[in-house]
C-alpha cells in the first residue's frame, strides 16, 4: 500500500515523475544507457540541464530579467557561507525565524559582520517579526520564507533598498509571488522540486562581482554561470528529477494553480487543529505556513493510540522535528489532497474516541 508521505525532506514527489526517473535510471532516451550512465557532457544531459535552468526562470517570471537559475551541490547548507562570500563585503543584515536562519548567520559570520535585525526566538520561533526596517548600509538582507521545523511562513515580505537573498527551500514553487523583488534565492530540491543531491540558486547577475575578496572557484556565483551550471560534475539523476518535476507543475498550471491546491490542503489542515479540542495549533495564526503544519496533543495519554491509528491509516511521517516534538504534517506541492483528508479522519475519530 503507498503510503500517506508528510514526511518534512526528503520528501513526496509526483508520482508520474517517479515513473519517468526509475525508466530513465534503466534507459535514457532509448539510448541503451542508464541515465546515471551517460556523460554530463553529452548533448543528452546538456538539453536537461539548460531545460531545467530555462523551466525555473518560466515558472517564477524572470525571464529575460537579468537572473541566472543555478543547480549546484552542497544543500542549502553551503549556501548560508556561498551567499556571503559572494556578496558581504562591509556587513549584512538577517531576520532570525528559526534553526535554519540561526544556522545561515552562523556561517555568514565567518566570513563578516552579520546584524540580526528581528528575531521571533523569544517566543520559540512561533511568529514572524514584523514592522522592522532595512538601512541601505548593509550590503544585503538575508531571511527565510518558511520554517519547517515550527511551521512558520512570511506572508508578506519587506520592502528592501538592498539585494534581498532568502532560503526558499522548503516553500518554493508553492505560491505566487514577485520574484523579482529578491537578488537571490536559493533552495534545497527535496521538498517541492526533487530527490535530494541538487540546490537551486537563482541569481540577479547585476549583485555580483562587487566584492574585493578572491572567492575559491567552486563557491563563485559567476563562475558556475559561465559555466553553464556546469563547472563541476553535476548531480545528473536529482537534475534530471527535479525538471520532470518542474515539466509536471508547468503541466498543472503553474505556480497560480498549485498555489490554490496547497491553500486548499492548508485549509483542511488547520480547520481540524482550530475544532478539535485534542489538538493544538504551534505558530501564530496569521503566520501558519501552508507548508508545515505543526501541533502538539492536548492529552500526552493519547499519544500511543494516536500514533497506533496514524500506521494503521498509513499515514507516514507526521511526527515533529526533534526540537520541538509533537507533530508536523509537510503538504508540499505532490501531497494530494486526499492524504491531507485521511490525516484529518484519523484526528477527527481520535476526537470521537477520548
Amino acid at each position: 500500500m503507498k503510503k500517506h508521505n508528510f514526511s518534512a525532506g526528503p520528501s513526496i514527489l509526483p508520482q508520474e515523475v517517479l515513473l519517468k526517473a526509475s525508466e530513465a535510471v534503466q534507459d535514457y532516451n532509448n539510448s541503451g544507457l542508464s541515465l546515471v550512465e551517460i556523460s554530463h557532457r553529452s548533448k543528452d544531459f546538456v538539453e536537461i540541464m539548460e531545460n531545467a535552468r530555462a523551466l525555473v526562470l518560466e515558472l517564477l517570471g524572470l525571464e529575460g530579467k537579468g537572473y541566472s537559475a543555478l543547480f549546484l551541490q552542497g544543500g542549502a547548507s553551503t549556501q548560508f557561507l556561498m551567499t556571503a562570500m559572494n556578496l558581504l563585503e562591509n556587513k549584512a543584515s538577517f531576520l532570525n525565524t528559526g534553526s535554519w536562519s540561526e544556522k545561515a548567520l552562523k556561517e555568514a559570520r565567518m566570513v563578516g559582520t552579520i546584524e540580526e535585525i528581528a528575531s521571533s526566538k523569544d517566543a520559540g520561533f512561533n511568529y514572524i517579526p514584523k514592522g522592522f526596517s532595512i538601512s541601505s548600509d548593509y550590503d544585503y538582507f538575508h531571511c527565510t520564507s518558511n520554517n519547517t521545523i515550527v511551521g512558520t511562513q512570511i506572508k508578506e515580505f519587506p520592502n528592501s533598498p538592498i539585494p534581498m537573498v532568502c532560503d526558499m527551500s522548503s516553500d518554493i514553487f508553492s505560491r505566487v509571488l514577485d520574484f523579482s523583488q529578491f537578488g537571490l534565492i536559493y533552495a534545497g530540491a527535496q521538498k517541492n522540486m526533487g530527490p535530494a543531491g541538487t540546490t537551486l540558486v537563482v541569481v540577479r547577475e547585476d549583485i555580483l562581482g562587487k566584492i574585493t575578496r578572491q572567492i575559491p572557484s567552486i563557491l563563485d556565483y559567476q563562475k558556475h554561470i559561465g559555466a553553464g551550471s556546469m563547472l563541476n560534475t553535476p548531480p545528473v539523476f536529482a537534475v534530471y528529477t527535479s525538471m520532470l518535476t518542474l515539466e509536471w507543475l508547468k503541466d498543472m498550471g503553474g505556480i497560480a494553480a498549485i498555489e490554490k491546491e496547497n491553500e486548499k490542503k492548508a485549509s483542511i489542515m488547520y480547520s481540524e487543529i482550530d475544532l478539535n479540542p485534542l489538538f493544538k495549533g504551534f505558530a501564530k495564526e496569521e503566520d501558519r505556513s501552508l507548508m508545515n503544519a505543526t501541533f502538539n496533543l492536548t492529552n500526552d495519554n493519547l499519544k500511543d493510540t494516536f500514533e497506533t491509528m496514524l500506521k494503521e491509516a498509513g499515514i507516514s511521517g507526521v511526527n515533529g522535528h526533534r526540537s520541538v516534538g509533537g507533530y508536523r504534517a509537510s503538504m508540499y506541492n505532490a501531497l494530494p489532497a486526499d492524504s491531507v483528508k485521511a490525516l484529518v479522519e484519523v484526528m477527527s475519530e481520535l476526537e470521537s474516541k477520548a
